[in-house]
């Protein structure tokens, strides 16, 4: 059984992992002072399907625990990974432009997250 991670480390791994398979505008979005449903959003986009699974594969196969809950991994439009605490939303890019998420959670402090060391910043979404 793997040590448990806080919420935070766990997005933290995640959104590194998204970044492995080429993620684009990877966003790990702060929930826990406006929504009970977890404690972290990631979010990020690709531009094919198989650019989704392969982002959806490398977060399931390096994280050490399995998701609890998986949604649209048939389709490859747009998958969801529920770890609980943390919950990843994989878009192809012109249906992530379409639903907007970031929008809806606009008050909950976001991090851009990259992979450039001290380049991962604070965004407020508007």
């Amino acid at each position: 059984m793997p040590r448990k991670l806080k919420s935070s480390q766990l997005a933290e791994l995640i959104g590194k992992l998204t970044l492995s398979k080429k993620a684009e505008d990877v966003l790990s979005i702060d929930i826990r002072k406006v929504s009970s449903l977890a404690d972290y959003f990631l979010i990020c986009s690709a531009d094919t399907g198989l650019q989704v699974k392969a982002i959806a594969n490398a977060v399931r196969k390096g994280t050490p625990f399995k998701p609890w809950h998986i949604e649209g991994l048939e389709n490859q439009e747009w998958v969801l990974l529920d770890y609980v605490d943390v919950v990843l939303h994989i878009f192809k890019t012109p249906i992530r432009q379409y639903y907007s998420l970031e929008k809806l959670w606009s008050d909950a402090p976001t991090i851009k997250i990259t992979d450039e060391p001290q380049a991962n910043t604070q965004a407020k979404s508007t």
